[in-house]
């Protein structure tokens, strides 16, 4: 699958969503918006895709908006801004809730909305080279749609110093708030990504699923769930599904499980 903006490459279970606008430093509007959904949907449904590597083309990451739909935007009133609002927040709930281990490789800048791609995946490793930004109130507006994302991956001690300088910072300081999870070399950023996938793979599919749903219910102490009753019933669920029985049975038997869709 491709459009002028994005790519989809997939390869041995293996979901890589790139974007292809180098010349503009992979900045999206609206149309890279919508793409960008349908891309993070299709790995979501595609029970063949294992894990979701999301990059970029040329010498950045994704530098957050493209100036023309800021242009655009300028003209927009209040109803057809939250509509074009309420599209760029669902593309990173999609990505967020996306029950496949996602990866995001960083290079080059990550500006605004590209820092909120980085916190809506597990696992994120950046080069050394990279650089950050959460520029928005430079341009006299907030993270809006990116805050749940990014307060939840860097806390709110760290939202409120650069929310508010809209600073650039670097790749290791990137890791010291929480944002990304690795800092390598410039040359090795694809090792190390293969490394992550052949761990993951090596992992139950259901059980990689059902550990994000714990995640995302656990970790936000969600209201609506007993978390006793949740986790017992979580735990047991999967003790009794056939991905459980065989991982257990292998353990036992000293053997490497067979997983449905492994590579």
């Amino acid at each position: 699958m491709a459009t002028d903006k994005i790519r989809i490459n997939i390869d041995n279970h293996i979901a890589h969503v790139i974007l292809t606008q180098p010349e503009k430093h992979n900045a999206f509007d609206d149309s890279v918006i919508m793409d960008l959904t349908n891309a993070f949907d299709l790995v979501t449904k595609d029970p063949n895709i294992r894990v979701l590597v999301l990059g970029g083309e040329g010498k950045s990451f994704s530098a957050g908006a493209d100036l023309e739909w800021m242009r655009r935007m300028s003209d927009y009133n209040e109803i057809e801004n939250l509509t074009d609002a309420k599209s760029m927040a669902n593309m990173l709930k999609t990505l967020n809730d996306c029950p496949k281990p996602t990866i995001a490789r960083v290079h080059g800048a990550a500006y605004g909305g590209g820092v909120g791609l980085i916190a809506c995946c597990d696992i994120a490793i950046a080069t050394e080279n990279a650089k950050f930004c959460l520029s928005e109130t430079k341009l006299g507006l907030a993270p809006s749609t990116i805050s749940p994302y990014v307060i939840n991956a860097i806390s709110e001690k760290y939202a409120r110093r650069f929310f508010l300088t809209a600073e650039v910072f670097d790749s290791y300081t990137a890791k010291e708030i929480g944002l990304i999870s690795m800092v390598t070399n410039n040359n090795k950023i694809d090792e190390e990504i293969d490394l992550l996938i052949n761990n993951l793979l090596e992992n139950g599919p259901m059980a990689i699923a059902a550990c994000k749903e714990l995640i995302n219910v656990v970790g936000k102490g969600n209201p609506k769930h007993n978390i006793i009753d949740y986790t017992a019933n979580h735990i047991a669920k999967l003790r009794a599904s056939d991905e459980g029985k065989e991982g257990i049975n292998a353990f036992l038997e000293k053997r490497k499980p067979i997983w449905k869709n492994k590579k």
